[in-house]
């Protein structure tokens, strides 16, 4: 399909050509994925309750006959010639490569915090996971970054154990916190 015109005001390709096999691959998947949930959902048991006389069955069973409705009518539109918008990026130049440094520093900071969080606690760990992520995305004020990442750090402790009821590890603050 290489060199396939798009009619813009349709968004069809000419009748002669066939659909890609990507799209009827995603097709299969989303059939697959609707089977299973729909042969999962009849291993549930019939449980109900005064509080819930529906019980737990419906919901897997209306997800799986909609997976599968999606896939029969994505399939149609393929086979009839549809295809998705082109990738527009905004403000992205998306000829330049992958930005690999940055990509290895946000990794080094999400795992410098999952080694971190259980001796140090949320709050330090937190600190040096929103700080670190922001020197990574370009930011080079390292005073403002560390007090704006000490502030999201406090915020989310005690939105979780304020507002969730969710203890996060305070680690060496134990007892300050």
């Amino acid at each position: 399909m290489g060199d396939t015109v798009v009619d813009s005001a349709t968004d069809r390709v000419p009748e002669k050509a066939s659909g890609d096999r990507a799209q009827y691959g995603l097709c299969a998947g989303l059939a697959l994925l609707g089977t299973l949930l729909l042969l999962d959902a009849t291993r549930i048991g019939h449980a109900t309750s005064s509080n819930d006389p529906v019980g737990p069955r419906p919901v897997p069973v209306i997800l799986g006959v909609l997976l599968l409705l999606t896939a029969v009518l994505y399939a149609v539109d393929v086979a009839r010639g549809g295809v998705g918008a082109a990738e527009e990026g905004e403000d992205v130049d998306l000829t330049a490569p992958s930005d690999w440094k940055t990509l290895a520093l946000l990794a080094l900071f999400f795992l410098l915090n999952a080694v971190l969080i259980e001796p140090l606690g949320w709050v330090i760990s937190g600190t040096v996971l929103f700080a670190g992520s922001a020197y990574a995305l370009g930011n080079r004020h390292h005073v403002r970054g560390l007090v704006f990442g000490l502030a999201l750090a406090l915020a989310t402790f005690y939105a979780f154990a304020i507002g969730l009821g969710v203890n996060l590890p305070a680690g060496i603050l134990q007892g300050i916190l």
